[in-house]
């Protein structure tokens, strides 16, 4: 089944969101104009440690929560 194409459709912070579904983890957080290095991700319960998320290609229906982290000073 050749799904690079194929249209998937995920939860990204409780909202529909639809990419490709060869979409790699990195790839969606730039489509959302998000800066990688200053978020947390929570994959479908668990969080997911920045070293897996060139590895990880979003599925359909994949609940992802993405939290900014902010410095303070």
């Amino acid at each position: 089944m050749n799904n690079q194409s194929e249209q998937i459709t995920l939860q990204v912070n409780g909202e529909a969101h639809s990419c490709s579904g060869s979409t790699q983890l990195p790839q969606l957080l730039e489509q959302l104009g998000l800066n990688p290095r200053l978020l947390a991700v929570e994959y479908n319960g668990e969080i997911l440690h920045r070293q897996f998320w060139p590895q990880t290609q979003v599925q359909e229906g994949d609940k992802i929560e993405i939290v900014t982290i902010v410095g303070g000073g």
